[in-house]
């Protein structure tokens, strides 16, 4: 049978609460309400279908506290990852909010009531002391520790939740099921032992030789439990990684293993999070749970070290291994043997026998350069899936952001970079010209501080889905604010290449060649807030390439961005 919950009872919200389903719909149309986060809401969804057993809501202060420090309930319950819904100050102002009060929580996707929540305590958390405590560092370089200065709200509201819908989804539904259907599942096939396997990456064929081998030798079969909800930030989409545990799924033997996505928000703690991830398993059904080298671990902190130990967690959930009552499985590192064709953990192979690695790195260089990816490492339909959502560079968009004073020649050499590129062709070219932005899309915005950081922000979106698409970008902003153009590289590097360009044309040749007089109304007064004149412009300490116009061609600046954009693959061969 499957295992026992954490707790003694899985907390089925949905079952419990099916029968008062109308009478919760109609009082969530009178209460305020409150829209959850991204996190909040894979939160809300495990709380709700029993996946964090014992707990039936968001963390009251007394839970809070005892977890930070001592990876407890109050009522003495192992349970290591603080479970907390914030809230603002202005919000529990503006809703009146106080102990007793009722809220329902919606979803911030179609904000549907999903569940109330009847509040029992609202506190203010001591933010630095959860960051050392549950993280082991307030270290902004660890993104969770990021994430909790700067985007979850000064306050914590705890208190029991009364379910009434379950979050809605449109993809892979039928991979996703709930403790309760995963253990009828289990049961239906007569599945007693049960192997869970924890990833949030891709799969190859070192994963499928490993699950295997720990099967085998436990006499189970296997769960692969991927992660589908928040994980740490530049980590393949879920829809990829999906699609490659289901081109893996039928080189398992028939009958071994199934696939259950978990819509959990990871916060990469480690060997706190290893413990939760147990705890979770065990909540779902299964007897044994793999942890791997560096399970739940972010990588470097601010001084390129390590947050955690390579065995850490390991070692951390052994510590507990009476109280989970989930026996653990160590990973061992498998490596492939060509002369025998076949994997092998690393500590079982024979001094001086030739072996075969692809490491992370190595894979991705691969994909973006469309390198062999040989079938020892991974089965053709895993690459398909990887080289359709990451083609090599040639086939990738880009984006080359221009940004220097007005009239210093970016518009000029945009133009010019747009004929050159539609002349190799192979891809559509846009250009976004600052002045075109403005009287297009950013027609109301006006020239402080923040309405030109919105306008920043604009291109950048725009950008970013054209280089998802494939296309090539030219913008040329003036975006004289260093803090908005790293915005901008970061949001389109998500998706295909991003140039910053320095057009440093000195100002006084901007000035002095103004056939406007743009400038001149803007010294006598007549324009206000001119960058160059009486605003700032940040000078770029970032700019992948610097070209000046009063000293350089436009062909040569031309030829010079796109001998930079060909070095790296984007244009050129294909």
């Amino acid at each position: 049978m499957a295992n026992r919950p954490h707790g003694g009872e899985l907390k089925d919200l949905h079952t419990r609460d099916a029968y008062q389903h109308e009478t919760l719909l109609k009082e969530a149309a009178f209460l305020p309400s409150i829209t959850l986060t991204d996190r909040q809401l894979c939160d809300l969804e495990l709380l709700m279908n029993g996946g964090f057993s014992p707990l039936e809501g968001f963390m009251n202060r007394k839970d809070y506290e005892s977890v930070v420090h001592d990876l407890r309930l109050a009522n003495g319950i192992l349970f290591s990852m603080p479970v907390t819904l914030d809230i603002s100050q202005k919000d529990i102002e503006y809703f009146n909010l106080v102990a007793g009060k009722r809220v329902v929580l919606r979803d911030l996707r179609d904000d549907a009531p999903l569940a109330i929540l009847t509040i029992e305590d609202i506190y203010k958390p001591d933010k630095e002391v959860e960051a050392i405590n549950v993280f082991g560092d307030n270290d902004s370089a660890h993104p969770s520790v990021k994430y909790l200065h700067t985007r979850v709200k000064e306050y914590y509201i705890g208190g029991n939740v009364e379910a009434i819908n379950p979050p809605t989804h449109y993809d892979y539904v039928a991979h996703r099921f709930t403790p309760t259907e995963l253990r009828a599942h289990f049961k239906k096939l007569n599945w007693t032992r049960v192997v869970a396997f924890q990833t949030r990456n891709p799969m190859h064929r070192a994963h499928r030789e490993l699950t295997v081998r720990a099967a085998r030798q436990r006499q189970a079969n296997i769960l692969i439990h991927p992660v589908v909800g928040l994980t740490k930030p530049g980590d393949i989409d879920h829809y990829t990684r999906v699609r490659v545990y289901q081109a893996i799924m039928p080189k398992y033997p028939n009958g071994m293993a199934t696939l259950s996505l978990l819509p959990l928000a990871m916060r990469m703690a480690g060997p706190r999070e290893a413990v939760w991830h147990a705890i979770i398993r065990k909540n779902f059904g299964a007897t044994h749970f793999i942890i791997g080298r560096d399970h739940a671990g972010p990588g470097k902190n601010s001084k390129g070290e390590d947050f955690y130990g390579p065995y850490d967690a390991q070692h951390f959930v052994e510590k507990y291994r009476d109280e989970l009552h989930i026996e653990v499985v160590p990973f061992q590192m498998v490596t492939y043997l060509p002369d025998s064709d076949e994997y092998l953990p690393i500590d079982e192979v024979p001094l001086g026998t030739n072996q075969l690695n692809i490491s992370g790195t190595e894979l991705r260089r691969r994909l973006r350069t469309g390198g062999n990816i040989p079938e020892w490492f991974s089965y053709p339909g895993v690459v398909k899936v990887l080289r359709d959502t990451h083609p090599p560079r040639s086939r990738q968009g880009f984006t080359l952001f221009l940004t220097g004073y007005y009239n210093s020649g970016k518009d000029t050499v945009g133009k010019a970079l747009q004929v050159k590129l539609n002349e190799q062709g192979g891809r559509s070219v846009s250009l976004l010209l600052g002045e075109t932005v403005r009287h297009e899309i950013s027609s109301e915005l006006g020239f402080t501080r923040k309405d030109r950081d919105q306008n920043i922000a604009r291109i950048a979106f725009i950008s970013a889905e054209l280089t998802k698409a494939g296309a090539a970008v030219i913008a040329a902003p003036i975006a004289p604010f260093a803090e908005a153009r790293a915005h901008a590289r970061a949001h389109v590097e998500t998706y295909g290449g991003f140039y910053l360009i320095h057009v440093n044309t000195p100002l006084e040749h901007c000035i002095k060649t103004d056939r406007k007089g743009v400038y001149k109304k803007a010294q006598s007064g007549e324009i206000k807030g001119f960058t160059g004149v009486d605003d700032t412009y940040e000078i770029p300490t970032d700019a992948d390439i610097v070209v000046d116009v009063s000293k350089q061609s436009i062909n040569e600046i031309c030829h010079q961005i796109l001998l930079l954009v060909e070095k790296d693959g984007y244009i050129g061969e294909k």
